[in-house]
């Protein structure tokens, strides 16, 4: 009868419990990726472009660069990690430290974009008014888009400044995204398949595009799952 009774403790425990080492594990995941793993996630949602004027525009003005070479990166949860597990492997970093920099690094928003800019023909300096919109591509309307503020004390934050060398002919921006847009509903649904970034800078624009990633869809599933 006491045995049968503390397997019954025993198997109640493992229902409670059981399923936060799982998740805890699972999470963990990328602190036994390789260096080129690491490397290969923390790279892998870097885009590029321009930020340029229409066909035809002719830049007169010596106080403003006539384009903009744009890169960005999109510091998705995989990117953080490996950019994390980079750093542990370059400066001999516990598992705990490891972890201590992904926590500090998602705690910075819902998402965060690493913006850089390098100013081409004409004027060195980017201005201050520019901005960035992160919305579904084919999203037109303006309502449907999320405006970034422009953060730069996460310039601080190491698992949001990448693994590439760095180029200092590029200004480097961190913006902080909300996953929602301006009317509150949540930026991507399930039907959203391309996320596209805009880059407005006076009269200029530019544009790149990332498959809607892994996270996004996880939130998606979560929302729909919550709604059934």
């Amino acid at each position: 009868m006491r045995r049968t009774f503390l397997l019954a403790i025993y198997a109640s425990a493992l229902v409670v419990t059981g399923a936060a080492p799982c998740a805890q594990e699972a999470d963990s995941a990328y602190l036994s990726w390789s260096a080129s793993q690491a490397e290969d996630a923390a790279k892998s949602m870097e885009a590029k472009g321009r930020v340029a004027g229409t066909r035809g525009f002719m830049n007169t003005r010596t106080d403003q660069a006539r384009n903009y070479k744009l890169r960005a990166f999109w510091l998705t949860p995989e990117v953080i990690r490996g950019t994390a597990r980079v750093l542990q492997l370059r400066d001999g970093l516990s598992a705990e430290q490891t972890r201590q920099l992904v926590a500090e690094a998602e705690a910075a928003g819902d998402t965060v974009v690493m913006i850089e800019l390098d100013p081409h023909e004409g004027s060195g300096v980017i201005p201050g008014d520019w901005g960035a919109i992160l919305r579904p591509n084919g999203a037109a309307q303006e309502e449907r888009g999320s405006r970034g503020t422009d953060s730069p004390k996460l310039r601080n934050v190491p698992a949001l400044n990448g693994v590439g060398r760095r180029d200092y002919a590029y200004d480097r921006f961190w913006m902080v995204f909300p996953l929602t847009n301006a009317a509150g509903q949540p930026l991507f649904s399930a039907g959203d398949t391309e996320a596209e970034l805009e880059v407005r800078i006076r009269s200029r624009e530019g544009r790149v595009r990332w498959p809607v990633p892994d996270f996004i869809r996880r939130k998606i599933s979560a929302r729909n799952s919550g709604e059934n």
